[in-house]
């Protein structure tokens, strides 16, 4: 899914690709690209950008009295001015557009990645397995892998425009924000976890840990990019939850568990992914969105387009 935006492009990440939308606006286009090890897929996973908006969409309204967000619209109807007519007008961009755009207000991104975790899993158990600490900080003696934490605890990290995420303290993240930044980001953070965690809870989803990202949008700390996806999350079902070892998550976890069966490098070139795991990993997307929303997917906009 590659339309033809005539807008001045910005950036291609993995997944998104952000347009200049003029007025200090971003149209962000969520692709259904796929990576895994850092390393992006040649196969295309049906509607995953279109899982990703409509998440990030939902949790957006569920924040609003918690923090103020940067989205603006995800209705393609919303779009004539923004594409200036030339894109406007072709059915077939908008259709390929439905469902996949968020036209944002462009925030100054804060340089650190806003990271809670309610459960000890990935990095964190890795640390706390070699040396009884989390970021650096003492933990309780006694806890297994995927055990709940005491309470939610805010863990930030470095952005790496190349390589991997540095976990940092929330000291070096208040020497990269300032004082106050930092304790805004982190309160904010932490709120919208316990909100998210407690709604998909009732919904039998476990959400073990989550990224969040901040900007300042004319001097106000603004919510941005995805939020709790199952790309920038990992969601659990509850069933499948015991202490003691890391349940799948619903997300690439049929990707993963594939090649990591593969005698590959983690290096680019991918391999090709079988049918059925690339159909199995799109299923696994719409069902933690329809779950935890409560919202039928094929509701969504270009859904079955």
């Amino acid at each position: 899914m590659s339309p033809q935006i005539p807008l001045p492009h910005l950036h291609s990440g993995k997944v998104r690709d952000v347009y200049d939308a003029g007025d200090d606006r971003l149209l962000m286009v969520t692709s259904d690209r796929i990576s895994a090890f850092d390393v992006v897929m040649a196969e295309l996973i049906a509607n995953k950008g279109r899982v990703l908006t409509a998440m990030t969409a939902f949790w957006f309204e569920q924040f609003a009295d918690l923090v103020e967000g940067h989205l603006i619209s995800t209705d393609t109807t919303d779009l004539g001015d923004v594409l200036a007519g030339a894109a406007a007008s072709d059915d077939g961009v908008l259709a390929d557009l439905a469902g996949r755009t968020m036209l944002c207000h462009r925030a100054e991104m804060l340089p650190i990645e806003c990271i809670v975790r309610g459960y000890i899993t990935g990095s964190a158990w890795k640390e706390y397995r070699s040396s009884g600490t989390m970021h650096g900080t003492p933990m309780p003696d006694d806890l297994l892998e995927a055990s709940p934490l005491p309470e939610p605890v805010f863990t930030p990290s470095t952005k790496a425009d190349e390589g991997h995420d540095v976990n940092i303290s929330y000291s070096e993240a208040v020497d990269l924000v300032g004082t106050e930044v930092a304790e805004t980001a982190r309160n904010a953070s932490i709120a919208c976890y316990l909100r998210g965690a407690e709604w998909a809870a009732e919904r039998g989803i476990v959400i073990a840990d989550t990224k969040f990202e901040f900007g300042m949008v004319d001097g106000r700390l603004v919510l941005a990019d995805e939020v709790l996806t199952p790309d920038s999350s990992r969601f659990w079902s509850a069933e499948a939850w015991v202490p003691g070892a890391t349940p799948p998550s619903f997300d690439k976890q049929p990707v993963r568990d594939h090649l990591d069966g593969l005698d590959w490098d983690k290096q680019p070139p991918p391999p090709p992914l079988p049918d059925e795991v690339v159909s199995a990993t799109s299923s696994r997307y719409v069902e933690a969105y329809e779950r935890i929303t409560g919202r039928s997917f094929a509701d969504w906009p270009g859904v079955g387009a």
